[in-house]
């Protein structure tokens, strides 16, 4: 498996635009020894955000486009499974998983995934074993 890696979820790329919370500066001083990753199919989900009628969806998936596809982060080229929805997806390749998406951090915790996230709007928590 080589290097631990955190598998950063659309939505957690969309924090920094929703709350000033730079995620990624965060995610390197919590985890100094991780390797910050995402899917190409994040980056597909955020693609497709770009096109949303809501114009700060739209505004906030443009700006974390960039972000995910600064340097210090690894664009893994993993495909959706016919079928398979991008949770699904996030759920099969990660052992610790970026994101605030309610749904998905209970279903993370229950297959045993550690889950980091934005707690009260400000700081980053980790739930599970690091």
């Amino acid at each position: 498996m080589g290097s631990k890696e955190v598998v950063i979820d659309t939505n957690f790329f969309m924090v920094p635009f929703q709350f000033n919370v730079d995620v990624i500066d965060e995610l390197e001083k919590l985890l100094p020894s991780y390797k910050l990753t995402t899917p190409q199919f994040v980056i597909n989900e955020l693609k497709g955000l770009k096109h949303n009628k809501n114009n700060t969806i739209r505004l906030n998936a443009s700006l974390a486009l960039k972000l995910a596809k600064s340097s210090n982060i690894e664009i893994k080229d993993i495909s959706l499974n016919e079928g398979e929805t991008v949770d699904d997806a996030l759920l099969r390749v990660s052992e610790v998983l970026a994101t605030n998406d309610i749904d998905l951090k209970k279903r993370a915790k229950n297959k045993g995934i550690s889950v980091v996230y934005l707690r009260q709007k400000k700081y980053i928590s980790i739930d599970g074993k690091i």
